[in-house]
């Protein structure tokens, strides 16, 4: 079987236009695989430059293969068909480990012909470390290494105003661009660089907020020889994502003409308010986790498939998303029912295992920041609490008690929560406190919910309605209709 190099596998390569912070999974099967796109399909002609932002030794890197790899995207598509679309990406040159090649990585900052950087270095890389130094080769924090790329080419070019960067940060977190903004500046600051400096990144550089979404499981290690078969090379690079995806950048036009983004029908939307994206995708594909999981765990099911080829909860999820969650959204309703469809239709990727329980950690969080927001604009919009998100709710007061079927399984949330639960549900076990008292606990708790829900009218009396049912008849009676 043949190797995967560029020698045994000729084709297009083009000149470093882009750096990359972060060589993994998700930046390969989203970013790398839309620049590869826009390489063959417009005059965009961009190669990425790698830069691993952790100083971790590995045996293995893309150097191996001439940066080639393969994408495998797999899943549903619009029509509801299984797809599974390799595609050999040449879109990355070579990645460089700056702990270890520092002047390879600012000499990055020295070439004219680079104009965009993309990163993925988790949410908690967008950071400031106090402990950074301009000297340091390199700074520890991923901003701190943008700082020094940033100075080096100031200096290199004088600053000329045509040669700033477009930097378009993938990291989920609010306002990413913005954040890595302001640390750059802070760095500036703190090393007692010029004035003219920090005016510079600030006037001449584009700092673009980003919302990334596509699901990437990965290097399918399971199926990997026989895959290996299929395509006649080996690659242990390989990468699988879904078929879905969505880019939504908050920038000027100039960045989609400059990524020449007119060029291919691609799923990139240049907004200039990212805010009711963020809330689209929070709203709807979180929050349908959300609810799903206390709902189809304790209806005995494990999987986010098993839970959408269950008939009576996907209609509940169909239902809650376009009854009670897409109308207190602030986009167009048919770009709202559009993306719940595309949502749907990932939840049943046959591809994609996802176990509940992985998506049940620190469910409480998720709630008040996935679906309470829904769940009181819903009340303020029709003055009666949303069915299906008050059912929610309940369905998770009663996933906390920790029992399916007699049997106990394993809670992961804070300490907090943790205890405060196995005190009110042995509590009304015994008897000591009745179902309407433990809801009405919960739900007062300004500290979690940022106000005490209990005051809010009606509502303890919903929930425990519903936590009623669910005790008394079990959670797939109890669904409603």
């Amino acid at each position: 079987m043949q190797t995967l190099n560029r020698k045994n596998f000729p084709g297009a390569q083009y000149p470093t236009r882009i750096i990359q912070f972060g060589e993994g999974n998700f930046l390969r099967a989203f970013i790398d695989w839309q620049i590869d796109l826009l390489n063959a399909h417009s005059d965009l002609a961009a190669g990425v430059t790698v830069v691993r932002p952790i100083d971790r030794q590995v045996d293995y890197t893309l150097n191996h293969q001439d940066g080639l790899y393969t994408a495998l995207i797999r899943g549903l598509n619009a029509q509801g068909e299984v797809v599974s679309e390799p595609r050999l990406i040449r879109s990355i040159n070579r990645e460089i480990q700056p702990y270890r090649q520092f002047d390879e990585f600012i000499a990055l900052a020295q070439d004219a012909h680079i104009r965009f950087m993309f990163s993925n270095t988790t949410e908690a890389g967008i950071a400031f470390n106090a402990d950074d130094r301009l000297e340091d080769r390199p700074a520890r924090s991923f901003p701190g290494k943008v700082a020094q790329l940033l100075w080096a080419r100031w200096q290199h070019f004088s600053g000329a105003a045509d040669k700033g960067w477009i930097i378009l940060p993938c990291e989920l977190i609010d306002n990413n661009g913005d954040a890595l903004r302001e640390l750059v500046l802070r760095y500036a600051k703190c090393w007692q660089l010029p004035a003219d400096f920090s005016a510079w990144v600030k006037q001449h550089n584009i700092f673009c907020n980003t919302l990334v979404d596509r699901i990437v499981p990965g290097y399918p290690a399971a199926e990997a020889e026989a895959l290996f078969a299929e395509l006649g090379y080996r690659d242990p690079m390989l990468v699988a994502g879904e078929v879905f995806y969505q880019f939504v950048i908050q920038g000027p036009q100039q960045v989609a003409d400059e990524l020449r983004l007119s060029a291919l029908p691609l799923n990139v939307r240049l907004v200039e308010d990212i805010k009711p994206w963020k809330e689209q995708k929070v709203a709807i594909l979180n929050g349908a986790h959300t609810a799903m999981v206390p709902v189809a765990w304790l209806s005995g099911l494990s999987t986010v498939g098993e839970a959408m080829n269950d008939n009576r909860i996907a209609h509940f999820i169909d239902a809650m998303l376009r009854e009670e969650v897409i109308p207190t959204l602030d986009l167009p309703a048919e770009d709202l029912h559009r993306f719940a469809d595309a949502v749907l239709g990932r939840f049943r990727n046959p591809f994609i295992r996802h176990q509940l329980s992985s998506i049940a950690l620190n469910s409480m969080t998720k709630f008040r920041t996935r679906m309470l927001p829904q769940l009181l604009t819903g009340y303020q919009q029709n003055n009666r609490w949303p069915t299906r998100i008050t059912f929610a709710l309940a369905a998770l007061l009663a996933y906390y008690r920790g029992e399916r079927d007699g049997e106990r399984y394993p809670l992961q949330d804070d300490a907090r929560w943790l205890d405060r639960f196995a005190t009110l549900w042995s509590q009304q076990a015994q008897g000591a406190i009745s179902l309407p008292q433990l809801v009405a606990t919960v739900l007062s708790d300004d500290q979690h919910w940022g106000s005490d829900l209990s005051e809010q009218p009606g509502l303890v009396e919903a929930v425990t309605q519903h936590l009623q049912n669910i005790t008394a008849h079990g959670m797939r009676a109890a669904l409603p209709q």
